[in-house]
């Protein structure tokens, strides 16, 4: 009797290892499999590609945003688009203007993580341009169109945002610029997805559209795990190797560090 006693205990703990396995103290939650990427102002989703590229090689399903940039709640849509396609666990991405909207759309129950990329993250109540005061002012100029949209103005696009970019490049973001409804920056939001949800910086240390120092701030404000590299603001497309890594620890690490 002793002996089928033991045979059944060793039976019942062979059965429970194979319907729960990885439930042990040390498990570690699998990893986040998809990604969403936010693009900014004055950009659109092609300068994501490097990224893309990166990231399918290591097997993550990656989807594009393509922001209409014409109001907050247009983009917030345009990303919870996206979302709702997602199969599952999601990280999701914004360079720029594109971290106010993941701040407001981020709250979405598949997503798991944040990543800023040289981007902005109000709170709830605020304002975008609220993030700016007291600190330096792009080194460019916006040049406002009668209709109230925006675009960097010609002659400054190089130096002021993609600085390290080849002049081919430059010169092609430049020409091929998605304008901006200016009144985008004074809408308050309504959430902060930052709030409940771990999020991880990329910070351009080279960065001209944004003080540095105003980039730290939002980062030591939400909590941010943050990573400077050696960039101009258009990180996002001329270091995407870097950009990828982050994304990648993000959604290795995003389950453990969940809040």
């Amino acid at each position: 009797m002793n002996a089928q006693i033991r045979k059944l205990i060793v039976a019942a703990a062979a059965t429970a290892s194979i319907v729960a396995p990885g439930l042990g103290a040390h498990a570690q939650p699998a990893p986040a499999r998809n990604v969403v990427l936010v693009h900014g102002a004055f950009a659109d989703g092609s300068g994501w590609r490097g990224v893309y590229d990166q990231l399918t090689a290591r097997g993550y399903r990656v989807t594009v945003v393509q922001n209409p940039l014409t109001s907050l709640a247009d983009d917030v849509a345009a990303t919870r688009r996206a979302l709702a396609r997602q199969d599952g666990p999601t990280i999701l991405v914004g360079h720029s203007w594109g971290g106010t909207v993941i701040t407001e759309a981020g709250a979405d129950a598949k997503v798991v993580g944040l990543v800023y990329v040289s981007a902005l993250s109000p709170d709830a109540g605020e304002t975008t341009s609220e993030q700016y005061t007291g600190f330096s002012a792009p080194e460019f100029v916006i040049d406002v169109q009668a209709d109230g949209h925006g675009y960097v103005n010609l002659a400054r696009f190089k130096s002021g945002f993609a600085a390290d970019a080849s002049d081919a490049d430059a010169a092609f973001m430049r020409d091929s610029q998605v304008p901006i409804a200016m009144s985008v920056f004074g809408t308050k939001l309504t959430q902060a997805a930052w709030r409940t949800r771990p999020s991880w910086a990329v910070i351009a240390t080279d960065d001209k559209a944004f003080d540095v120092r105003m980039l730290h701030k939002m980062a030591r404000r939400i909590g941010a795990d943050v990573t400077e590299v050696k960039a101009s603001h258009a990180v996002f497309m001329t270091q995407p190797k870097a950009v990828a890594d982050v994304i990648d620890r993000a959604a290795r690490e995003a389950g453990a560090r969940s809040r």
